[in-house]
């Protein structure tokens, strides 16, 4: 199953979510329906007037009450609406809001803590080798147990948080094997809907809120027959009922999806003995993976363990049981848990941090800490095929894993020092696209300096030797990078912040086809934290109304590879088949001004809202257009990954793949 099956299956999840939901309010309705006969008749008994049998004057007691049973409906429907509504807007800003309803820390990107940083850098690497955009995290300081969790509605809002025990407790392969299981979940397309999931659970649980709330209220005197407090206790009953329902749906969504988030964390890492040893010292830690909000219930589903007391009934259960996952990936163990011993914990991940890791970049051995050796020449570029980009989408494997740890330790250490610091990380992405013309340059910068401020221009003009250095092989891995401390910019840097950029990429009168997906990336991933951009909704299921869409997108990237009229017709033809159109659908390669950057905008945000089946096709033949030579070079691998992005279909560096 490749990932855009894995989206689909997410997808048509939610059907049944919605069709699980509408059982359990049904059923909420039954019964409430039958707690207001009681009240009825109970009030009756005291008020016999209105109930008396028109023939023997008998009070009259019936079942079938159509009235009543409007009124309950109305009521109960009302009711979950509301609570699911308010939930849903609450959750509206993404996995953040999430994380600090759980009472969730934003980590700073630029974090001095030891074992706070080393989260970070597994974060860093795996937002790296999976193509994601860089998530904010988050760290639960009250959380004693060892747990974690992804969150939010697309990749552009998520966001990874830990507990602090998962911090303290954890060596680096635990913590990169847990962390690998939570990019699984965001790949997978489990985020959203375990996001969505909240909201609904909220409005089933309020049925039980409301009945506390009455059975709090008393008569004032001991003579007032005030049936509040009764049917308090029948709504908690009810609730109760509701929490039953709201757990079976968080067990049918969730159950299965941790094996399989297990699984792809495994061949993520290649490291069971790192997932393995976490789930370990879940099961032999006092704490477990128990968590005390009082939140914790209405997201249990989105745990890495257990966040909650394991039920009486297993068929409840939102994980497996601990056993049965370690099994799954670690044929070897031996059924015990070993005891957690906090001082040999922290002398592991001490040796963790001091050991330094050997890495290769362009030839040249790098060892993290010391000097450089066996300098070599550098490496000619990898060679990439057409055929390499679609198994790995979605998919990363080792291979991409250690690309990402050796790139990111190979950086100069001034440009990892700056993408972790908010406005140093601004002025990186201004010095991707400051021009190599002297005058222009210096144009620019003053630029830069009037439209934001003298201390960015005065950094951009220092990091642009080392940038112009690396950006033509790592330009989207220094915006990745960058991306989380760009989140943490306050609403007014912003602003100041997204009007430079679009100032400077116009300043030279024509703006390049990565200049212009290099603006769309940033703004689609800081749009979904400042509210700068439309969360994306599936509006196509056909690839018919998103023909002309795609022969814009085509023939842009067909006219980037050659200025031969034939060369370009050819790359273009070579790529239509795989769209796999109707046959009555014309695909006919446009003129350059047909094709600009403005139709191209246009074409990938109603590409965006398209079914995961379309986008496949769609970055299929994007992908043997620029390869219709044969090879991907690392600059079309570059842009490739970058229209995928806009697309939210996270790839993968080729570079590794090749």
């Amino acid at each position: 199953m490749d990932f855009f099956q894995r989206q689909d299956q997410a997808r048509r999840k939610t059907k049944w979510l919605i069709l699980y939901f509408s059982l359990a309010v049904i059923s909420m309705i039954v019964m409430i329906y039958g707690v207001a006969l009681l009240v009825n008749g109970y009030v009756g008994l005291h008020h016999s007037r209105y109930y008396l049998n028109s023939y023997d004057g008998s009070p009259q007691f019936s079942i079938w009450n159509p009235k009543l049973f409007f009124e309950v409906t109305l009521g109960t429907v009302a009711v979950i609406l509301c609570g699911t509504t308010y939930k849903t807007m609450a959750l509206a800003g993404g996995g953040g809001a999430v994380a600090e309803s759980l009472g969730g820390r934003l980590v700073a990107s630029n974090t001095i803590d030891p074992d706070e940083r080393r989260l970070l850098n597994v974060v860093e690497e795996m937002a790296i080798a999976s193509g994601v955009p860089m998530p904010q995290v988050y760290v639960l300081d009250d959380e004693k147990g060892i747990n974690a969790f992804a969150a939010g509605h697309t990749t552009s809002d998520a966001v990874v948080a830990v507990t602090h025990g998962c911090v303290k407790l954890l060596s680096r392969d635990e913590l990169q094997g847990v962390i690998g299981h939570e990019f699984s979940h965001i790949l997978n397309g489990d985020m959203k809907l375990n996001v969505r999931l909240i909201g609904i659970l909220f409005g089933i649980f309020c049925i039980a809120t409301i009945g506390r709330i009455l059975l709090s209220m008393r008569g004032s005197s001991s003579r007032d027959r005030n049936p509040l407090p009764l049917v308090g206790i029948l709504l908690l009953v009810i609730g109760s009922m509701g929490l039953f329902f709201g757990r079976l749906i968080q067990a049918a969504v969730s159950r299965q999806r941790e094996f399989l988030a297990d699984a792809s964390s495994v061949q993520f890492t290649r490291n069971p003995a790192g997932l393995s040893g976490a789930l370990q010292k879940i099961g032999g830690y006092g704490f477990g993976s128990w968590l005390i909000s009082d939140h914790a219930p209405d997201a249990g589903h989105l745990f890495f363990g257990n966040g909650i007391p394991r039920p009486w009934f297993g068929l409840m259960a939102t994980h497996p049981p601990l056993e049965d996952r370690i099994r799954a990936i670690d044929t070897t163990w031996d059924g015990k848990f070993p005891r957690v011993d906090m001082t040999e914990i922290r002398e592991e991940i001490q040796k963790d941090t001091k050991n330094p890791r050997a890495v290769f970049v362009d030839g040249r051995m790098i060892i993290l800490g010391g000097v450089m050796a066996e300098a070599a020449k550098p490496a000619p570029p990898p060679v990439i095929r057409p055929h390499a980009v679609m198994p790995n989408l979605g998919k990363p494997t080792p291979m991409h894993l250690e690309y990402a740890q050796q790139l990111r330790d190979a950086l100069p250490e001034n440009l990892t020092n700056t993408a972790r610091e908010p406005l140093a990380a601004a002025a990186m992405i201004y010095a991707l696209v400051l021009a190599p013309d002297n005058t222009l340059r210096t144009t620019q910068l003053d630029g830069i300096a009037k439209h934001f401020s003298q201390e960015v221009a005065d950094k951009t003009a220092a990091l642009y030797p080392d940038v112009s250095a690396v950006a033509a092989r790592v330009r989207l891995p220094i915006v990745n990078l960058a991306l989380g401390a760009l989140k943490q910019l306050t609403p007014q840097q912003f602003s100041q912040f997204s009007a430079t950029l679009q100032w400077l990429i116009n300043s030279d009168g024509q703006v390049a086809l990565f200049e212009f997906v290099l603006q769309k990336i940033v703004m689609r991933n800081l749009g979904a934290k400042f509210g700068g951009a439309p969360r994306q909704t599936v509006q196509f299921y056909t690839l018919r109304p998103l023909a002309p869409d795609c022969v814009v997108v085509l023939s842009a990237l067909a006219q980037v590879g050659s200025d031969d009229a034939a060369e370009v017709k050819k790359a273009f033809d070579t790529g239509v088949p795989y769209l796999r159109a109707p046959d009555n659908v014309a695909i006919d390669l446009l003129p350059v001004d047909q094709c600009g950057v403005g139709a191209l905008g246009d074409a990938l945000d109603r590409l965006g809202q398209s079914v995961p089946t379309i986008k496949k096709n769609v970055l299929e033949a994007c992908a043997h257009v620029v390869g219709a030579d044969g090879v991907i070079h690392e600059e079309e691998a570059e842009l490739l990954r970058a229209v995928a992005d806009t697309l939210d279909c996270p790839m993968p560096p080729l570079q590794a793949s090749a």
